[in-house]
């Protein structure tokens, strides 16, 4: 079993969070793991990405080949777009559907949606909506993770524990909160 994700999205968005997360419930899922340097973290607004590689064999490197990738996760579509290039031919998307405009070229809303219809494999989320609906606008990050939990090859109760350690120093409340976005996100599916 091998499972090869791209993190993407711009600073602030809580990829750090998805990627501590998967990584905390694929350890204590016996898997191997290794996360390439998240590039542009230190600017909010600027983008950030971040290959995670996870195996039930031990991995030579951090950073995945083209081609190669299972799933994009990512918090704003033009970034899921940018590193399409390393998605496999049955690999999937993952994506919120709100752009974060943080570049002067951005392109049309329209034009970014053309490019997704060529895409077979996605999923598309307004997950800023459905975090405000559930009384939690800073979780979006969590629902995108329960909506690509099936492709992660993870137990789903692995992601729940990686849940509670994670943010477990915050309090129960904010532990509650994420658990309910991560299932949340994960309803998409039923």
């Amino acid at each position: 079993m091998k499972t090869d994700i791209i993190l993407a999205g711009v600073g602030g968005q809580g990829i750090l969070s998805i990627a501590a997360v998967i990584g905390e419930a694929a350890l204590e899922n016996n898997l191997f793991m290794k996360q390439a340097e998240v590039h542009g973290m230190s600017q909010r607004g600027g983008d950030v990405q971040s290959h995670l590689r996870i195996s039930d064999k031990p991995i030579a490197s951090d950073l995945i080949p083209l081609g190669n990738v299972d799933i994009i996760i990512s918090l704003e579509p033009m970034e899921a777009l940018r590193y399409l290039h390393y998605l496999k031919k049955d690999g999937w998307i993952v994506t919120n559907s709100k752009p974060f405009e943080n570049i002067p070229n951005y392109p049309e809303y329209n034009k970014l949606m053309k490019e997704y219809d060529k895409i077979h494999h996605k999923i598309i989320l307004d997950v800023e909506q459905i975090a405000k609906d559930l009384g939690s606008p800073r979780s979006g990050n969590v629902i995108l993770l329960g909506a690509a939990a099936p492709y992660l090859n993870i137990e789903f109760s692995k992601l729940e524990n990686g849940i509670k350690s994670i943010f477990g120093k915050k309090g129960e409340e904010v532990v509650e909160m994420n658990l309910k976005a991560l299932r949340t996100g994960a309803k998409i599916h039923e």
